[in-house]
């Protein structure tokens, strides 16, 4: 089976990024896919800062990383960049940690200011990590991502249009797992 994770890279417990993303994984597990969702803020944040890659927490989420065949991977905009935390988590990975897999960036954002964070500040990391096909991402308004009772989200018909267009767009980019393993 055809594994993906989803990493947010928000470091607020209310998250909008990671409500976003908790829909999102839901379509491509609807279509056979096995997804997991990390939360990087749920990491020990003394091992993550100061890149114990080798303790247990960290160890587990990078292998959740070298074993998933593509990667969601989600970020407020803060400062017209992905956060710290997220870059906290993505310089533990090896050079070629993204190899051979495909990316799909999500950024949310308050000012349509930062619709380019993901093709100048986010894509050219995953790029230098060696993904072997970074999708084009979605930018998603704060304002188009409205807070539900019970920890579920609604998002303005629009902005859901063009996020689901994008996740299709992946699901489709993603080699299916037998094309992985396949001898050339």
């Amino acid at each position: 089976m055809t594994s993906l994770l989803a990493i947010s890279g928000s470091p607020s417990a209310d998250s909008r990024t990671a409500l976003v993303v908790e829909q999102v994984v839901q379509r491509p597990s609807l279509t056979g896919f096995d997804v997991r969702h990390l939360n990087v803020r749920d990491l020990p944040p003394a091992d993550l800062l100061a890149g114990r890659a080798g303790s247990p927490a960290l160890h587990r989420a990078l292998d959740a990383v070298a074993a998933a065949d593509g990667l969601i991977v989600a970020t407020p905009v803060y400062k017209a960049s992905y956060t710290g935390l997220l870059k906290a988590f993505l310089d533990l990975l090896p050079q070629s940690g993204l190899a051979g897999k495909t990316v799909l960036p999500l950024a949310t954002g308050g000012s349509l200011a930062h619709v380019l964070t993901i093709d100048y500040a986010l894509r050219p990391v995953l790029s230098a990590l060696g993904a072997r096909h970074v999708v084009a991402g979605c930018f998603l308004l704060d304002m188009a991502i409205e807070r539900q009772a019970g920890g579920s989200v609604l998002l303005q018909p629009e902005a859901e249009l063009r996020l689901f267009q994008a996740v299709d767009e992946f699901i489709e980019a993603v080699p299916a797992a037998s094309d992985l393993t396949a001898a050339p």
